[in-house]
């Protein structure tokens, strides 16, 4: 080592700071700072700015934006670098501008001031924001308070922005639009809630739609509109009369201010279509609507618009039972209507459809009265009887009981089945009830009616003994096929001689009718009744036992004289 060199380390000082003070130490501290100067000269591409160094420096021309640049103009630049490979010193506007605006917002952000800003491009997750020359990241999360579709709109055009998070070191800026419009929202929203009245109109974007209806902001507030507030009209979803982000005009239907819940409605704005529907849709008057709605138990018909009526089920026709609406009529059907009944206080319209046409059940009496014969087919058989089909689509029904005379039903409807053609006659119509009874049996005479002719209660006649059984015995009345009994009881006026076993299947005996009942098709008769009616007539003719005769000479006397008036 050098006697200079043990000196310069004899004396403590930092040889890289003689080395540094050697080479222009001067200068060095300007390195990242921003300086003004002045533009001394002008290339096609750069401005040559002098700011007061041992060299000039040159600035790109389009760093200087829009603004044309002259000599002798006073600038802000930042240095970069203090020599390049030739000499010069580089400066850049672009980073001095970057630096101002570092410096302002720096000073927002500790403040908490909202700064103003340009979107101008997009990146992975968010978008790029021009700070006044500082670059800040947007994320999309934070570009509204609810997800945005397209952000084209608010692209290139100043808006204000919440610094969120600044790190010098490294250049980031993060920046939010959400919390400006949350802030402004809020302030929106209070001072909506204290002017907001029960009655008061408003405009509002629809921000939400549900099956039950649809959230609208009103500007920092959400109401809800309900379904059935949209219109007058039946509205199965309220996405068949709104969309999100459409502009509309409600009114504050209900507002509790505890809980801030608002209920909007947009029907309230038009006049009530039910207002005088009375006399609009009288009862009995037919008019033309259209099928709006098919359930189980009917159709809705609507009359106008927000004005509908029901026709039930049963209401819809004449002859088709047990069947749902849906294959009588369809949606968006037009149909001719009668109004059977108006509530105009619970919105209620009944509608009839089949009273708009004939009505086959009056049809069918004018051509078929009472005791006239049809024909049908037979179109079902049930436990009680047979449903016929008539014309004019209805049906008519043979109840068992109506079958035969002289078989049980039971026994009769065995022999009948489906797509059989019978006749048979008209017994009764009810039209009111849309019911019609027949008859087969009544096709032909009632034997029992005409057997019984001619025979009274109380008379005596000859029978016939087809049954002989412990209770009795059953007759055929004289030479009819009319069927009689007589009862153990009846057989004989002692006691001793009611035995059926006296009597034989062939043998004749003669016995007094006691009943004759129609409903049962059932002859009573009475051995027993008739002795004691010929004893009273032989006692009258011949004498009493009080003349000292017997009742053996009696009986006797008056046999011979039977006898006698029989020769």
């Amino acid at each position: 080592m050098t006697t200079a060199e043990q000196a310069l380390f004899s004396t403590g000082e930092d040889f890289a700071a003689l080395l540094a003070e050697t080479l222009g130490s001067e200068d060095e501290g300007f390195v990242g700072r921003v300086m003004t100067g002045s533009v001394v000269k002008k290339t096609d591409d750069d401005a040559i700015v002098d700011v007061g160094l041992k060299s000039e420096g040159r600035v790109p021309l389009k760093e200087f934006g829009a603004g044309e640049v002259n000599i002798g103009d006073t600038v802000d630049v930042y240095v970069d670098r203090y020599e390049n490979k030739d000499g010069l010193i580089v400066l850049s506007r672009e980073k001095a501008r970057r630096e101002e605006a570092w410096v302002e917002l720096e000073k927002q952000f500790s403040e908490g001031k909202r700064v103003d800003g340009t979107i101008f491009g997009r990146v992975k997750g968010g978008f790029t924001v021009d700070l006044s020359g500082a670059v800040a990241f947007l994320p999309g999360s934070q570009v509204d308070i609810r997800p945005v579709r397209d952000v084209t709109p608010l692209m290139n055009n100043p808006q204000p922005f919440q610094i969120l998070k600044m790190d010098r070191s490294r250049g980031n800026i993060v920046v939010s639009r959400r919390a400006v419009l949350e802030e402004t929202r809020a302030e929106q929203r209070a001072e909506l809630i204290q002017n907001l009245q029960e009655g008061q109109i408003l405009d509002g974007v629809v921000k939400n739609i549900t099956d039950y209806g649809a959230f609208v902001d009103l500007g920092g507030v959400d109401g809800l509109l309900h379904v059935t507030d949209i219109a007058w009209k039946r509205i199965n979803h309220p996405s068949e009369a709104l969309q999100i982000g459409q502009t509309v005009k409600v009114q504050v239907i209900r507002f509790n201010s505890e809980t801030q819940r608002i209920s909007l409605g947009m029907k309230q704005l038009e006049a009530d279509p039910w207002e005088g529907v009375e006399a609009k849709y009288p009862v009995g008057s037919k008019f033309e609507g259209r099928v709006t709605n098919i359930t189980d138990y009917g159709a809705f018909v609507e009359l106008e618009a927000g004005v509908e009526g029901l026709v039930h089920v049963s209401e819809m026709s004449w002859t088709k039972k047990n069947i749902h609406p849906g294959k009588i009529v369809s949606t968006s059907q037009e149909v001719e209507v009668m109004v059977l009944d108006v509530d105009a206080q619970k919105r209620r319209i009944s509608l009839g459809l089949k009273q708009c046409t004939s009505n086959p059940w009056d049809a069918f009496v004018a051509a078929h009265p009472v005791e006239s014969e049809i024909e049908g087919e037979v179109k079902n058989i049930t436990d009680f009887g047979l449903f016929i089909g008539l014309l004019g689509g209805i049906d008519g029904m043979a109840h068992l009981s109506d079958l035969s005379w002289d078989r049980a039903g039971e026994e009769v409807i065995k022999e009948y089945k489906k797509g059989d053609i019978v006749k048979a006659k008209v017994l009764d119509v009810d039209v009111e009830k849309e019911r019609i009874s027949l008859g087969i049996k009544q096709l032909s005479g009632d034997p029992f009616k005409e057997a019984v002719t001619g025979i009274k209660r109380g008379e005596a006649v000859t029978c016939e003994i087809t049954e002989v059984n412990d209770g009795g015995i059953e007759v055929s009345v004289g030479d009819t096929e009319l069927k009689g009994f007589i009862r153990k009881v009846e057989l004989a006026r002692e006691r001793s001689e009611q035995r059926p076993e006296r009597f034989a299947v062939g043998e004749k005996i003669d016995a007094r009718v006691t009943a004759i009942d129609a409903k049962t098709r059932k002859v009573s008769l009475s051995v027993k009744a008739l002795e004691v009616a010929d004893e009273k007539k032989a006692m009258a003719d011949y004498g009493s036992a009080d003349s000292g005769a017997s009742l053996g000479d009696i009986l006797g006397e008056a046999l011979r004289k039977k006898q006698e008036t029989g020769e």
